[in-house]
């Protein structure tokens, strides 16, 4: 939201700047003086020739264009004095953000560059980068058969880029463990409730909007997983999912048994294919979004998922800040230099003007920046 500036209050940066003030005011009086001169010359050529026809003549002729330019100028020299005031601005609250991240043994599959962990990895990097980590609050769950907490709510960007910079190669779920070989979506959003409930019980309640973010290839839909995703509405908890792969699919990795006369279960898949309409009908029920890596871009989907829990989130109070008006100074005075262009008649005092604008904008950026 946009803070409400108190213009009584404005101070002044760069004072020292504000005495070339005078210039513009001396100038003003001498344009005065001018279209005075102008007004009684017109009254006399018109009361001196006698013409079949009225004479008309412009009313004040090339003068109103360095009124702007004038008026243009005081805003400049304004804005030189680099002027802020106080701003009041409405605070909003911020997120939990709770990642429950598929683990299984399909998230190996190499569709997509590297692999569909790794893929993942590299998302859930550039989400960390588009969150503002003031008051945002982010937790991680990794799940398969079973769901293990990696991270708990913490607003410290390092524990979450650690956790990435450690497991971006493979999920912490080993081949030669049965559990990786399942995927247990209903456990998954389980321990992401956990998460929040815990962190009540430690920190107490908190106004941060809640939000659920899956990353998967799929499911296997139940009542279980409804009632699961129920319990997150419930909680006034929406469930946002990312897809992770291709419709195609691509080979399961190589199961490695524990001892040399374990078999593979026969009902294991060879192939895994993204399932996107399961996925979609988990984001429409749990209240949330879909979205697809490599459909939808990275960043989009990033700022897209910060953007609804933002708008979720309450106020929280309002604050009072410095808010830099230099730049409001700046716009008038364009905008006045640009209406004095109108009364220009002359293309070649145009071009003049043209180019000492652009050369007196060059200035004022290398000064004011």
């Amino acid at each position: 939201m946009l803070p409400r500036i108190g213009f009584g209050q404005i101070t002044f940066g760069a004072p020292d700047y504000l005495w070339l003030l005078v210039i513009p005011a001396l100038l003003l009086l001498a344009w005065g003086w001018r279209f005075v001169l102008r007004r009684g010359d017109a009254r006399r050529v018109l009361k001196g020739r006698l013409l079949p026809t009225r004479a008309r003549f412009a009313f004040a002729g090339d003068l109103p264009f360095w009124l702007f330019l004038i008026l243009s100028t005081v805003f400049i020299i304004i804005a030189l004095a680099r002027p802020h005031g106080p701003a009041i601005a409405l605070r909003q609250g911020g997120m939990d953000l709770v990642i429950l991240q598929d683990g299984s043994a399909s998230m190996r599959v190499a569709d997509v560059p590297g692999d569909r962990w790794q893929r993942s990895t590299r998302f859930l990097r550039m989400l960390g980068d588009s969150m503002s980590w003031q008051s945002d609050r982010i937790a991680m769950a990794v799940f398969a058969r079973i769901a293990a907490p990696q991270i708990r709510l913490t607003k410290d960007p390092n524990t979450f880029f650690f956790f990435l910079d450690n497991l971006e190669h493979a999920p912490p779920f080993r081949l030669e463990d049965d559990s990786t070989w399942d995927t247990n979506l209903e456990l998954g959003i389980h321990w992401g409730l956990r998460l929040v409930e815990k962190d009540q019980e430690l920190h107490g309640p908190s106004s941060n909007a809640k939000i659920f973010l899956m990353i998967s290839d799929g499911e296997s839909w139940s009542g279980e997983v409804e009632k699961s995703l129920q319990n997150a509405i419930d909680a006034n908890t929406p469930v946002f999912v990312v897809g992770v792969g291709t419709l195609a699919g691509g080979r399961m990795p190589k199961w490695v048994p524990k001892t040399p006369d374990e078999e593979a279960d026969p009902e294991t898949p060879i192939i895994s294919r993204l399932d996107r309409e399961g996925l979609q009908r988990i984001a429409s029920v749990g209240g949330g979004q879909y979205f697809e890596l490599d459909r939808d871009g990275d960043r989009h989907i990033a700022n897209a998922i910060i953007d609804a829990a933002k708008r979720r989130a309450p106020a929280i109070g309002v604050t009072e800040q410095a808010e830099e008006l230099y730049w409001r100074f700046l716009v008038i005075g364009a905008v006045l230099a640009v209406i004095g262009f109108l009364f220009l008649r002359e293309r070649s005092e145009l071009w003049i003007q043209l180019v000492g604008g652009v050369a007196v904008l060059l200035a004022l950026s290398t000064i004011i920046g």
